[in-house]
């Protein structure tokens, strides 16, 4: 060693260092790389990306090898820090301790911490292209990384640990799938995600969420006055009604504006010919999953179902549109005086109808009203008041002031709401 010159030795340990480097930054950047990005690369036809996905399929063979060339590669560099400093100082303890202590210092931050805040800060653009260099390194050494990882899998089973393999499939559970939708604001369009996020929520939410209640249901009454059921067909908004006899509660079938139109053109539609159209009622329980309920309405082919209570009396009806609805968000129509303004004004108040859905209160305000109880506004303020408040009245509930401004017929019809100051 004495002939090398000590500036050869000196070059021959910085390049252990960089190679050392490279190994703790190629690990970090295939552990820390998005792989499904990565499965989207390779499958485009992106050679690196098909080499890094490939490696990443044999997690212990990958870990293998680089952790292989990076304890050699340490080891070189540390015997190689002690041939200097004999050459250069003597063989002093004293220098041999300064030796040891230095290149400790070098490989910790030219070798580990730097590389690796690289690696994991550019990993999906790193990943790639240390897979050139690492794919051959484990075709090469292929039976050295075999014969270790044998010691280390017979280490693992005698402490009865089993490694999951990279074939694994990754299992998020729904909250999770949902946290990484919300945290992927940069990626996806904020009415995609919002889509999205809706769809994690349908489990959560039943008909009685997404219903239209049972006063605001337009339906005929077949014991109405001909001409009045022929007026209310030729001015409604909706194109299926339901019809009673007398209560709502006794359904006798579901009219589709369609058929009946020919009749009502000529004016031949009298009340049997009325029955005769009807098709049958749909009754579901209030209590059902909105995404159970979707699936039920394809397997039926129904578009519009009665909610009926645990006695059989009638809650509301809801469609399909509805659920829909609660998926993609409000369309742009809807049924005249149905199109209320959700949002605060430049007061930081929000005027509401009684009967606005508290989901869609909290989605379009940012609040956190309780959704375990009540459906509506006014069914807040009535469980909170326990009593039919008059004008006037006021309460607070989840942190958020709200004023009643018109009780009508035993509802409250029209509130204020106060922004908080956590909604700002």
């Amino acid at each position: 060693m004495d002939e090398i010159p000590l500036s050869a030795l000196v070059w021959a340990l910085v390049v252990l260092l960089a190679l050392s480097g490279f190994f703790s930054g190629a690990e970090t950047a295939m552990m820390a790389c998005n792989r499904y990005r990565l499965n989207v690369a390779a499958r485009r036809g992106e050679r690196g990306s098909r080499l890094a996905h490939e490696l990443l399929q044999k997690t212990d063979k990958l870990l293998g090898v680089i952790l292989l060339f990076n304890s050699l590669v340490n080891s070189a560099a540390a015997t190689l820090a002690g041939v200097i400093t004999i050459q250069w100082l003597g063989e002093e303890k004293w220098a041999l301790g300064a030796a040891t202590l230095a290149v400790t210092f070098l490989i910790l931050v030219f070798s580990e911490i730097s590389p690796k805040v690289v690696g994991a800060s550019r990993a999906d653009l790193l990943a790639p292209k240390v897979a050139y260099v690492l794919a051959p390194l484990l075709k090469l050494f292929y039976p050295v990384v075999w014969f270790v990882n044998l010691f280390v899998m017979g280490l693992l089973r005698a402490v009865r640990l089993r490694p999951s393999s990279g074939n694994d499939e990754r299992n998020l559970s729904p909250e999770e799938l949902r946290t990484l939708v919300l945290e992927s604001s940069h990626f996806i369009p904020t009415s995609h995600r919002s889509i999205l996020v809706n769809l994690f929520d349908l489990e959560d939410v039943t008909m009685r969420d997404v219903m239209t209640p049972r006063h605001a249901i337009e339906g005929i009454d077949i014991e109405a006055p001909l001409d009045e059921i022929r007026q209310q067909i030729a001015t409604s908004y909706h194109t299926r009604l339901p019809v009673y006899d007398g209560d709502l509660n006794a359904v006798l079938g579901v009219l589709h504006q369609r058929r009946v139109v020919s009749a009502l053109s000529t004016g031949e539609l009298d009340k049997e010919e009325l029955r005769s159209l009807l098709a049958a009622p749909y009754f579901i329980p209030g209590g059902t999953a909105l995404y159970t309920q979707l699936q039920y309405f394809q397997e039926n082919r129904q578009r519009i179902a009665l909610v009926v209570d645990e006695y059989g009396e009638v809650e509301g009806l809801v469609t399909l549109e509805d659920i829909i609805e609660e998926i993609i968000g409000k369309f742009t129509t809807g049924a005249p005086g149905r199109n209320l303004s959700l949002a605060w004004n430049a007061e930081g108040e929000a005027i509401l109808d009684g009967g606005a859905s508290l989901r869609e209160i909290n989605r379009a305000l940012g609040l956190n009203l309780p959704l375990d109880g009540p459906k509506t506004l006014n069914g807040l303020i009535l469980e909170q008041l326990q009593d039919i408040p008059e004008s006037g009245v006021s309460c607070k509930i989840a942190g958020v002031p709200i004023e009643v401004l018109q009780a009508q017929n035993r509802m409250v019809r029209r509130a204020r709401i106060v922004r908080p100051r956590s909604a700002d």
